[in-house]
């Protein structure tokens, strides 16, 4: 029953047109946009005459941990903060080091530091390392084990083919997804992991921004990821719904040593 209205790559110019125009005159409650949205000239054109009551940047630790590369549109969200003064900000992440909390609040010009902080302590996910030989057959023994929907993490894209073939050659229906993979089959297989239709994806850490699935019953990483900020939110993707879940991160030698 809330007015809201998401604008994506997908829709027309007409259609993009339209909803900005929705929320020009008052008719949306919350306007759902990507932070490179903020810069085409269709946006700032409205951005005068939107009734704003709150700038709401989810997913802020990409201002600082990837946002000067990976999606340096993040840092743009300043200039909306500038051409709209007062206008309250709201910058949520499901983890940042103090640190990177720090960086966000300094790159979203931040008048004054608040920080409101969680429990980081997840009683519902059991975190699990085992070390040993064969990845694979180590993977396949907890899709058997654990069923349910399933997140594999790896660290390059040749990997996450592989190991999606492998499982699926072992009756488990699952995909590889990647930062090189056409929007379009991205698209799909988000869609169809979120629907149920998928069970397992594969994947680099292309996968997981603005993922929204309460019943994720595993995550699975086949090999240390970068930093232990990376872990803790790809890890916490599972068990969202508060029924029991786990994490998995599979060693293999000389892992120890990253």
């Amino acid at each position: 029953g809330i007015s809201a209205r998401a604008i994506t790559s997908g829709m027309s110019y007409a259609e993009i047109d339209n909803a900005l125009e929705s929320a020009a005159v008052g008719k949306l409650a919350f306007l759902y946009v990507s932070p490179e949205r903020l810069g085409t000239d269709l946006f700032l054109g409205r951005l005068p005459r939107l009734p704003l009551g709150l700038i709401a940047v989810d997913e802020a630790h990409c201002i600082s941990q990837w946002g000067y590369d990976f999606r340096p549109a993040f840092l743009k969200i300043r200039e909306v903060r500038e051409r709209t003064p007062g206008i309250p900000v709201l910058a949520l992440t499901a983890s940042a080091t103090t640190i990177v909390a720090d960086d966000i609040m300094d790159k979203l010009a931040f008048v004054d530091r608040h920080l409101v902080r969680s429990d980081f302590n997840r009683p519902e996910l059991a975190l699990w390392i085992s070390q040993g030989e064969d990845k694979t057959g180590r993977l396949l023994r907890i899709m058997e084990k654990v069923q349910g929907s399933a997140i594999v993490y790896l660290r390059e894209r040749r990997g996450t083919v592989r190991t999606a073939q492998f499982l699926a050659q072992h009756g488990v229906n699952a995909a590889a997804y990647h930062a090189g993979l056409p929007t379009a089959e991205r698209d799909r297989i988000q869609k169809d992991w979120t629907n149920g239709t998928l069970r397992c994806v594969v994947a680099t850490n292309a996968f997981g921004m603005g993922i929204d699935k309460a019943d994720v019953r595993s995550v699975v990483h086949m090999g240390p990821p970068p930093d232990l900020e990376s872990y803790y939110q790809e890890a916490g993707r599972a068990g969202r719904d508060g029924k029991s879940a786990y994490a998995f991160m599979l060693l293999g030698p000389g892992d120890e040593d990253k």
